[in-house]
C-alpha cells in the first residue's frame, strides 16, 4: 500500500519461466483498468533491498525463493484509485523452488487481496496486457 504524500521504496521480483512472467493482478476502480505488477513490496527501515524480496515473496506466496542480480532502479511516479503514488522499484531476478510453484497464487497481503498468475511476455510486449511500472519491460 502506498501513501500519496511519500516516496516509498519498494523492491520488485522478475520470476521467468519459460516465455512467462509471474504478475499481480491489479484493477484500478478509478481508470477502470486492469493491470498486472510484478511480486514484492515495500523496503522495510534497516532492511536491503535484496532481503525485502526474499521476504515479500515468503509472505505472499509462501516460497523461499533464490534472489538473483538486480536487474535495475526506477523511479515510479503513478495514479493509482484517483491518488498520486510515487516509488523508487528495485528490480531483481529470481526463481521460485520447483516444489512451491502453482499456475496461479492466492495473496492475502495486510492491504489486498489478489492473486498472481504466469503471462505471456508478449502479451505486454504487444500492449495486449498493461504492466507497471512503465518501462519494466526493458528488465525482462
Amino acid at each position: 500500500m502506498f501513501k500519496s504524500d511519500s516516496i516509498r521504496p519498494i523492491a520488485l521480483g522478475i520470476a521467468k519461466k519459460d516465455n512467462k512472467i509471474l504478475v499481480g493482478i491489479g484493477y484500478d476502480k478509478v481508470k477502470k483498468q486492469t493491470f498486472y505488477r510484478a511480486l514484492g513490496g515495500g523496503i522495510e527501515f534497516g532492511e536491503t533491498s535484496k532481503d525485502a524480496v526474499k521476504r515479500e515473496f515468503q509472505e505472499e506466496i509462501h516460497a523461499d525463493i533464490k534472489v538473483g542480480e538486480l536487474l535495475g532502479v526506477t523511479e515510479n511516479i503513478f495514479t493509482y484509485q484517483g491518488k498520486t503514488g510515487h516509488e523508487i522499484v528495485f528490480l531483481y531476478s529470481i526463481e521460485i523452488p520447483e516444489d512451491t510453484y502453482k499456475d496461479e497464487y492466492e495473496i492475502d497481503d495486510e492491504a489486498d487481496e489478489y492473486n498472481a498468475v504466469w503471462v505471456d511476455i508478449d502479451d505486454f510486449k504487444s500492449g495486449k496486457k498493461i504492466i507497471y511500472p512503465e518501462g519494466f519491460l526493458k528488465y525482462i
